[in-house]
């Protein structure tokens, strides 16, 4: 396990190798045959490369390093100046031309909040991307809340775009508690105390009802997968996953990735979560060693 007792930065690193991890394998089921390949457990040839997850991970663990908290001014910099320099990493449209005007000069929160008619945005972008702020801030939960907030509100001002990043924030810290982490239902439990009232916290309610033994195709007729690209259809099935296997990367991931959906995401918030738990060396050699290198400019903090 990392340890509520680590460095904040030694915990964000893990989540994010975790994270980009579980980004790169999620990404290389997306064949025709990712059927066949999940229930015959066969991996991906070649190099697995990661995408736009990883990407505003790196950007978050940055600016923690840079400010010790989400400044959401430099974050916003950080995202527009990572999408300028490699924008095909599989970014939504929407994230696409929010990051561009962010670019071009545009304030962030003006932006942000015009998204979708003035509603903002409920996509699950800002919970891909936040384990790293619940490793980060895994000795304060309410601080982890608070700096999930941050996170989530540069591009996503939704309600329930936030609440999806608080959920997986709040799990990414309780699972550096290791063997005091609370496991299975307890989990869900304790993660339903931080969130706002809306259909993010119904819904994740709802995997209390869903049993651990059940295919994982009435799983997903019953808390989504996230093939609507949304939080509220993608962080419940994430929860579920990561609550059953909390001490075991591997089985988290095929079991994640068996939901298919949206699975490099799925994979990488699952990723980011469980890494915190098992630690670096819970993850699987063999994985690390086919997944793309992850760049990281550790900026000395101000």
């Amino acid at each position: 396990m990392v340890g509520s007792s680590a460095a904040p930065l030694d915990r964000a690193l893990v989540s994010l190798e975790g994270l980009s991890l579980g980004d790169a394998f999620g990404e290389s089921f997306f064949t025709a045959d990712a059927v066949e390949r999940v229930e015959s457990k066969r991996l991906g040839t070649g190099q697995w490369t990661w995408t736009d997850d990883t990407a505003m991970a790196i950007s978050i663990v940055e600016t923690l390093c840079s400010s010790g908290r989400v400044e959401q001014d430099e974050l916003a910099q950080r995202f527009a100046a990572r999408y300028a320099a490699e924008p095909d990493r599989g970014y939504s449209p929407a994230t696409r031309a929010a990051l561009a005007a962010v670019g071009r000069g545009r304030y962030w929160r003006t932006v942000s909040k015009r998204q979708f008619s003035g509603r903002g945005s409920f996509g699950n972008g800002a919970a891909m991307r936040s384990s790293v702020v619940g490793a980060w801030f895994a000795e304060d939960l309410e601080l982890a809340v608070e700096q999930a907030r941050r996170a989530a509100e540069v591009t996503h001002a939704h309600l329930e775009g936030i609440a999806g990043a608080i959920a997986i924030t709040v799990a990414a810290a309780l699972a550096c508690r290791g063997t005091e982490c609370p496991a299975g239902a307890r989990f869900i439990e304790t993660i339903l105390g931080y969130l706002p009232d809306g259909e993010v916290k119904a819904r994740v309610h709802e995997t209390l009802l869903v049993g651990s033994h059940l295919p994982i195709g009435e799983v997903v007729a019953a808390i989504g997968n996230g093939a609507q690209v949304s939080a509220q259809d993608t962080v419940p099935l994430v929860l579920w996953c990561a609550s059953q296997h909390l001490s075991d990367y591997e089985s988290a991931l095929w079991a994640t990735v068996s939901a298919l959906g949206d699975r490099d995401t799925t994979c990488a918030m699952v990723g980011g979560i469980i890494a915190c738990s098992v630690g670096r060396e819970g993850l699987p050699s063999e994985w690390l060693r086919r997944r793309e290198a992850v760049p990281l400019a550790i900026p000395r903090q101000r």
